[in-house]
């Protein structure tokens, strides 16, 4: 387990935090990067969302910037690559091409290896191919695919911090609302 209050939030000026759809950063990793952003005010946040068209589009922006409210050092993208489609899209792997050609993150949050979803999967793939020199943390997302249990690195957080996230997330994704697995339950 990571102890976030030792000399790892030290060393650590820029995060980048990548999410294939709109609400998965929030719950892969955003408890986390709370944790980061309350332990060193001066970090620097790259927030990367690549499929995220209308209202979803506006959720994604919108919660990415009432999560970190407090960042002085946010920059939120939200791209609109086609939802399901990852591995067929030469502009994605583009697109991460010119990611890393422009950020130089200490820290990459990204979708675990192994995810059954097939965007989160191809989304992992260009992280290492593109970040393969930076230090990298997978994130699961919970859902009815039953792949959880293989995360390479476990962040514990606090009961009322992760109260706290689980309430963001319900909040800011009312579109996700008529979802049977979007509720308390699941993200905690």
């Amino acid at each position: 387990m990571i102890d976030l209050g030792s000399g790892v939030t030290a060393a650590v000026s820029t995060v980048l935090c990548i999410g294939a759809h709109s609400d998965d950063i929030e719950i892969g990793c955003g408890g986390t990067v709370w944790k980061l952003a309350a332990a060193n005010p001066a970090l620097r946040i790259h927030w990367i969302v690549l499929s995220a068209e209308g209202n979803r589009a506006r959720e994604a922006l919108a919660s990415a910037e009432r999560f970190l409210a407090t960042a002085p050092n946010l920059e939120v993208e939200v791209a609109s690559f086609r939802e399901r489609y990852f591995p067929h899209l030469p502009e994605l792997k583009e697109f991460f091409d010119a990611l890393g050609a422009r950020v130089q993150p200490d820290l990459v949050f990204t979708h675990h290896r192994h995810d059954a979803h097939q965007d989160h999967r191809a989304v992992a793939d260009l992280t290492w191919n593109t970040f393969r020199d930076h230090l990298i943390l997978e994130y699961e997302i919970p859902k009815y695919d039953g792949d959880l249990g293989r995360p390479n690195v476990f962040v514990r957080l606090e009961d009322n911090l992760a109260r706290r996230k689980v309430r963001a997330v319900l909040d800011g994704f009312p579109s996700q609302a008529d979802r049977f697995w979007f509720n308390e339950e699941t993200f905690l």
